[in-house]
């Protein structure tokens, strides 16, 4: 379907959201989520069981994505450049609905990989490579997490970097990285030998010393190639490194600007599994008449939109009330993924032992909220975070 055709279209509905967050979207932005939508429905919802069930990457979708321009369209952008906070939650809406992966397989770049760019680089760094960057030109990923530290990579980072000449050598194992092998570079985050210093750098994939290989038998994000990545004398030249970050605390200037992104995907995958849940209650007969009149399976789709509302309204409080501190994201993270886990429980409750089957697409949106539940901070933490903000004290045990 082309822009054209789509543009014709004005209305964006979806039908868990009662409370109408949609209708706050310009003109030319339903028209950009309407092309979206099309393309998602006609191209990917297709394909997707095949590739789960075969953990097939979906980086072919880049270019396509890319083609739409749903990061810098004229029609989109202020005199800055930037899309409105509202148009690129709604745009990730969008993505997730169709599959979490697809929109980790486009957002890993657009998002995590050009926001630590944007906010970690140089504005000679900035200038050279954002454009590249919208357009999949140069393609890259995140390396933070590593083999023997997740929640306590902040004081457990054992990557290194040592100063050599003009450059640098790193040395040291990252895990779970997401899209590191269909990624031209990696932003590797690195503690400084002999200082107290942490970096990051842009460690092209192919560089001697990096080795990668893709974490297999995941029952989760299948289609995201996550990988095991190994540093041994990698040499990086200086103008690799992207010299606004020296910290964890810029680190988490960046993760400001993210966090947010897991309220919106929350919300999508929790609007998908609603309307898989409840076409499916309306097509599906027992006892002489579709399940949608039982009692019990009408409260699975209220609480369904329940948790939905809450969702959108703090993905669309972030819009207008930007993170500016450490300890709210924390809650973002606490709040989107108990509701996403629930929501998608009680999808697949729905749908049955039907419910199992790609065929019927919940149990994505049921294995992937597990994923999500995880990652960007487990539950666990985000409650001790947010308890000392609380309270004053810290239960954090060392």
């Amino acid at each position: 379907m082309t822009e054209a055709a789509v543009q014709d279209e004005t209305e964006l509905t979806y039908p868990g959201d009662l409370l109408g967050f949609a209708a706050d979207l310009t003109a030319p932005e339903r028209a950009k989520l309407l092309q979206l939508r099309a393309y998602l429905d006609e191209h990917v919802r297709p394909i997707l069981p095949d590739h789960w069930e075969r953990a097939a990457h979906l980086g072919h979708l880049r270019g396509p994505l890319a083609e739409m321009r749903l990061v810098d369209d004229p029609a989109l952008v202020d005199g800055e450049g930037r899309t409105r906070a509202l148009y690129r939650g709604f745009r990730s809406i969008e993505l997730c609905r169709a599959d979490l992966s697809v929109s980790m397989t486009y957002g890993g770049q657009v998002g995590m990989f050009r926001t630590l760019v944007l906010e970690g680089g140089s504005p000679a760094q900035v200038a050279d490579w954002d454009q590249d960057i919208i357009d999949f030109r140069m393609t890259g990923c995140f390396a933070l997490t590593e083999p023997e530290h997740g929640s306590d990579i902040a004081g457990g980072l054992a990557t290194t970097a040592r100063r050599q000449g003009e450059g640098w050598v790193l040395n040291g194992a990252k895990r779970w990285i997401g899209n590191a092998t269909i990624s031209d570079h990696a932003v590797v985050v690195a503690r400084e030998e002999g200082g107290d210093r942490v970096l990051a750098f842009l460690v092209p994939a192919r560089a001697p010393g990096v080795e990668m290989s893709v974490i297999q038998h995941k029952a989760a994000l299948r289609t995201v190639h996550n990988a095991d990545i190994t540093l041994r004398e990698v040499q990086v030249s200086d103008d690799l490194r992207l010299p606004r970050i020296t910290s964890f605390a810029d680190l988490n200037r960046a993760f400001r600007t993210l966090r947010p992104e897991i309220a919106w995907s929350s919300a999508g995958m929790q609007l998908a599994a609603y309307e898989a849940a409840l076409g499916y209650a309306q097509r599906r007969e027992q006892f002489g008449r579709p399940i949608a009149s039982f009692q019990m399976v009408q409260d699975k789709l209220v609480r369904m939109v329940e948790n939905i509302a809450q969702t959108l309204a703090l993905a669309v409080r972030t819009t207008t009330h930007p993170v500016a501190d450490d300890v709210t994201p924390s809650l973002i993270k606490l709040v989107a993924g108990n509701r996403l886990r629930e929501s998608a429980a009680l999808a697949r409750e729905t749908v049955g032992g039907n419910g199992l089957l790609l065929e019927n697409d919940v149990v994505r949106y049921f294995m992937d909220a597990e994923a999500m539940y995880t990652f960007e901070g487990t539950r666990e933490m985000n409650t001790l975070i947010l308890g000392r903000a609380l309270t004053g004290h810290s239960a954090f045990v060392r």
